[in-house]
């Protein structure tokens, strides 16, 4: 029940296989969704303290953040209670580790190589981080960090303030969901109706459009946009808003790009009169897989060959509309139900310009961030199905398919369907957003040695991910209560069954009126809702995706509302692209390979605090995070996520050369990630005082190339330079 490195996870067999015959709605059978995970390694490297290093210790064990006690083979897998290792019976340090900035700059700490539970992905923070006796988890203090926008510096100042919160009527979900920005817009449309060009503000109807499907005779019904997508959708019709966008280039070898324009192959297919066939991503098996051939046939068809009247988007987009299929994506899934709750966020993804009625030519697209940029994903609409079935990612709704086509554009982006099998929910909610991740985890369930099931008797199923969608607190039968709602991308019965579940004795607590108002439903849709202590002791990790500032401003771009930034700290952030690369000698590995890791990419960061920085006492807070590039693309030829790290000096006033061995061997690092992980992307967060820091990322053995992304981000002023 992670989020991180959330590798589905049990189960599933290596095919696609279908479950549930020709019942469309079929109950989710473990076998159609998970699988034996990618294993996720995590390297620790020993802290130099001008004495000789000890060499790196080995472990194996379970997925990271998540409850792995055995693997589709019934074989057990191994798992870390405390600091104990009991694979190799040695003691770690790996929960141990204090980061109190003005204490030591991170102790000296042998680090192990494990897949176990994952020690902290940051360094410093606002708070102190102390082991308390063996490397006690505070849960305060993550969500005292994790969701410290929300106004609560700690477990009661949050508590206080989702309080407060909920008297206003409707919870974290007003924050959560589109919220204030949907009525500014409603009103923007109210008032200015008449100034109106591109669309009937009414209907959301184009003016002028051509009626594809009329000319295809595919059927189809026009889009039911709310007004955040009516809005957008002037503003694109009308150039108001042009987001600068790249074309996709096939990451499969061997695949040529043609650097597809939506809008020119749309008209191109309108003039001749015939739909789009995506020449990158073709309706073959080739878009499917790229190691072991489905069980299956797999036919593609148009939605308007498998339902009478398809429609893009039916009542506004839903996280009911986010059903998995019979593919290992409920990672992705998790991140496509959140990416609904807010409408300005969904229609950067998914623009609002296409349906199955107004210049419909069988062409679709999609936007992700990928590495650094925006590119645009454009697809035909011919989907893989078995007996007129969807067989992978679908709606709720029968007639609905935007969910299924980006699917599809997620796949055709890392290369094939298969790729999408495991993942971190942190990687689709990146790719998304741009949003900034900061790590958290717990270690709050002990694997169960006998537990041979990933699903269980409270309903809960291990190592799959949830989608938190709304969070009240109430009065219940025993004192003020923390509700989260909770979403199982399965969509089906295979929900929590304990204390405030569906239908549970605690909610004849609460007036009829409270239920109507929180939207309590009973039914097997996947959702259901916990009490926040439960949700503490039954899950292992909660990620939250924290927006920049370049969102706000797309935002105000898209609708015209601009964003109170009144009370929002000033960040800055710079991006830059590096490598490590053998033959130019820049693969150096990890600080255990002393002579080689001074080679590795080296970045100065100049550090000033603003006057609009929050931290009054000079020093500020920085967040370091670096992406791989291109491992999901690169698992067709057997390769994926390399452990990788990253390593912070303070530097001399002027830094404007590497950092050698000898400044290495004699200085601690400021900051670091603790542990070599191969994760997509690491960070580190601290705090520091004006002044120079040099980061060093580097994977765990030297000689191993990628290429990689790396962002900073300051809550003052910043500057970022590439050392030679």
């Amino acid at each position: 029940m992670s989020d991180e490195e959330n590798y589905d996870e049990y189960g599933g067999n290596d095919d696609y296989n279908e479950e549930g015959g020709d019942d469309y709605y079929a109950e989710p059978e473990e076998e159609a969704y998970e699988e034996d995970p990618p294993e996720e390694q995590y390297y620790e490297e020993p802290e130099p303290e001008a004495e000789p290093e000890q060499e790196e210790d080995y472990e194996e064990g379970g997925e990271e953040g998540e409850v792995h006690p055995y693997n589709d083979y019934g074989e057990q897998e191994s798992h870390r209670f405390g600091n104990y290792d009991e694979n190799y019976g040695q003691e770690s340090n790996e929960y141990n580790n204090d980061y109190s900035y003005n204490n030591s700059y991170n102790q000296d700490n042998d680090e192990t190589y494990g897949q176990g539970y994952m020690a902290r992905n940051y360094a410093d923070d606002e708070q102190e981080h102390s082991g308390s006796g063996g490397g006690g988890f505070n849960m305060a203090s993550m969500f005292g960090n994790a969701l410290g926008e929300l106004g609560g510096g700690n477990m009661e100042g949050l508590l206080g303030k989702i309080k407060d919160i909920a008297a206003g009527g409707g919870g974290i979900s007003n924050i959560m969901a589109s919220g204030g920005v949907e009525d500014m817009v409603g009103n923007l449309i109210g008032n200015a109706a008449h100034k109106f060009f591109g669309i009937n503000p009414e209907t959301g109807r184009i003016i002028g459009a051509i009626a594809g499907n009329v000319i295809f005779n595919m059927g189809g019904k026009n889009n039911s946009l709310g007004n955040i997508g009516k809005m957008v959708l002037e503003n694109i019709i009308t150039g108001k808003y042009k987001r600068k966008v790249a074309p996709f280039i096939s990451p499969t070898p061997g695949v040529p790009s043609f650097g597809l324009d939506f809008y020119t192959e749309r008209d191109r297919c309108i003039q001749n009169k015939t739909l789009f066939e995506d020449p990158e991503f073709p309706a073959s098996d080739s878009s499917i897989y790229f190691s072991k051939r489905p069980n299956h046939s797999i036919e593609w068809m148009r939605p308007g060959e498998i339902v009478h009247d398809p429609q893009l988007i039916v009542s506004g987009q839903s996280r009911f509309d986010v059903v998995q299929g019979a593919l290992g994506d409920c990672w992705l899934l998790a991140a496509v139900a959140n990416l609904t709750l807010r409408d300005e966020l969904f229609y950067r993804v998914v623009p609002p310009d296409q349906s199955f009625t107004e210049n419909y030519a069988g062409i679709f697209h999609f936007q992700f961030w990928r590495y650094g940029k925006w590119v645009d994903v454009v697809i035909d609409d011919r989907l893989p199905t078995r007996n007129g079935q969807l067989i992978y990612m679908h709606s709720a709704d029968h007639q609905e398919f935007w969910s299924a086509l980006l699917e599809k554009a997620y796949a055709k982006l890392y290369g094939s369907y298969e790729t999408l099998k495991g993942g971190a929910t942190s990687e689709a909610l990146e790719d998304f957003t741009v949003c900034r991740k900061p790590s958290y985890s717990q270690r709050c369930i002990d694997a169960d040695p006998n537990v041979t099931e990933a699903r269980q008797s409270n309903g809960l199923v291990k190592g799959h991910a949830y989608s938190i969608t709304a969070l009240h607190t109430v009065h219940g039968p025993y004192g003020e209560v923390a509700l989260l709602r909770i979403r199982n991308p399965w969509g089906n019965e295979q929900e929590w069954n304990g204390p405030w579940s569906d239908g549970s004795s605690e909610w004849y607590s609460l007036s009829e009126e409270q239920r109507h108002d929180m939207k309590v439903v009973f039914e097997h849709d996947g959702e259901f809702w916990m009490s926040f202590d439960d949700f503490i002791r039954e899950f292992e990790r909660m990620e939250v995706c924290n927006l920049g500032a370049e969102v706000m401003n797309e935002i105000y771009e898209m609708t015209g509302v601009a964003p109170d930034t009144s009370n929002t700290p000033s960040w800055e952030s710079y991006a830059l692209d590096g490598q490590w690369k053998s033959s130019f000698g820049t693969a150096g590995g990890c600080r255990n390979f002393i002579e080689t890791f001074p080679n590795n990419p080296q970045f100065a960061m100049n550090l000033k605090p603003s006057q609009q920085t929050v931290d009054h006492d000079g020093m500020m807070t920085v967040i370091v995070a670096v992406l791989q590039k291109y491992r999901r693309e690169l698992r067709n030829q057997g390769l994926d996520s390399l452990p990788i790290g990253i390593a912070i000096y303070e530097g001399d006033q002027y830094v404007s050369r590497k950092l050698d061995r000898h400044y290495i061997e004699s200085h601690k690092t400021f900051a670091k990630t603790g542990t070599f992980i191969n994760s997509r992307e690491v960070s580190v967060r601290f705090r520091a005082p004006a002044g120079s820091q040099v980061v060093i990322p580097s994977t765990f053995e030297p000689n191993e190339d990628a290429d990689f992304l790396i962002r900073v981000f300051a809550n003052g002023n910043l500057q970022v330079t590439d050392l030679q």
